[in-house]
């Protein structure tokens, strides 16, 4: 059936915490605040649940996980900020009626990751783990992750690296650029961190890449160029990447770099639309099977045998 990997909901009381805050992230009424990030207007209508329940029905979803907006900054709180905001996402987050699941979120801040608390929200019924591309941007980052990668691994969960916090944009950028500029910057970094470091230390972990990892699998022959491609030929089977805010072009050119067998649907509801990604027009886009390969068997292989389900 098919699945939507990339959405975000707020809990009622995660929005209630954010309203307590003085510092970013905070929300006043409904204007978010961030540090690298000009004020934004949040619609209520995108974090109301029955309304979000009805849409992702009538989009025809079997699953729609949501998680963490990691550009907030919430996982590098200080732990005494971070542990409240984290435990309200996901006591909300789980308690969202069907077709609803949940990638957990870490606390980064405290000396150590804390692989307990990481096994215990998927204990409760996480279907992986999510963290930002800013804390796997070098080697460093991805062994500091990697007790937490590895509780992930022992019980056959995925990663989803996502977009985390923008620095300050210079002054006079449009409101579009922490999208356009800091956040693919972002996935670039963690996408070629984890292919120098992340996956020599974890062969078996599968890891999902929003926003198509910014494209940056299309620098392959760059790759190539400089002496780091030598395995270009090779894909990677248990390296995914979901579409959401990438139309056909993108999804197409991708495809044609790794392969159909490892791109999911995600549209990042409700900073993003689904977009119509099977195209007859493009060769090797179109046709039922493609559609049922990016919306239900990829992403059945990305989750693993229980898909997001709660125990």
């Amino acid at each position: 059936m098919p699945a939507d990997v990339h959405q975000h909901i707020w809990p009622p009381e995660f929005v209630a915490l954010l309203r307590a805050r003085s510092t970013p992230p905070r929300l006043d009424g409904w204007t978010l605040h961030l540090p690298g990030e000009p004020p934004y207007a949040v619609d209520p209508a995108d974090h109301d649940i029955a309304a979000r329940t009805r849409l992702a029905r009538a989009d025809g979803l079997d699953l729609a996980l949501v998680s963490l907006s990691s550009p907030l900054g919430v996982e590098h709180l200080p732990p005494e900020e971070a542990g409240p905001l984290l435990a309200a996402f996901h006591d909300g987050a789980l308690d969202l009626p069907a077709p609803f699941g949940v990638w957990a979120s870490p606390c980064l801040s405290a000396p150590e990751p804390d692989p307990a608390a990481v096994r215990r929200e998927l204990a409760r019924g996480c279907a992986g783990l999510q963290l930002p591309a800013t804390a796997l941007l070098d080697a460093a980052g991805w062994a500091r992750c990697a007790p937490l990668l590895d509780a992930v691994a022992a019980l056959d969960k995925p990663l989803v690296v996502h977009p985390g916090a923008a620095p300050p944009a210079p002054a006079g950028t449009p409101p579009w650029w922490p999208a356009l500029v800091p956040y693919v910057q972002q996935l670039h970094g963690a996408w070629f961190a984890f292919r120098a470091f992340g996956r020599p230390r974890h062969p078996g972990l599968r890891v999902c890449f929003a926003a198509l990892a910014g494209l940056a699998p299309l620098h392959g022959e760059r790759l190539v160029a400089r002496g780091g491609g030598r395995d270009r030929g090779r894909v990677d089977r248990d390296a995914f990447y979901e579409t959401s805010s990438y139309g056909t072009r993108a999804v197409d050119a991708l495809i044609r770099a790794v392969g159909i067998d490892v791109v999911v649907s995600g549209s990042d509801r409700p900073y993003a639309r689904p977009a119509a990604l099977v195209d007859p027009v493009i060769p090797g886009l179109g046709g039922d099977a493609a559609g049922h390969a990016l919306h239900t068997a990829n992403p059945a292989r990305l989750l693993g045998p229980t898909r997001g389900a709660r125990p």
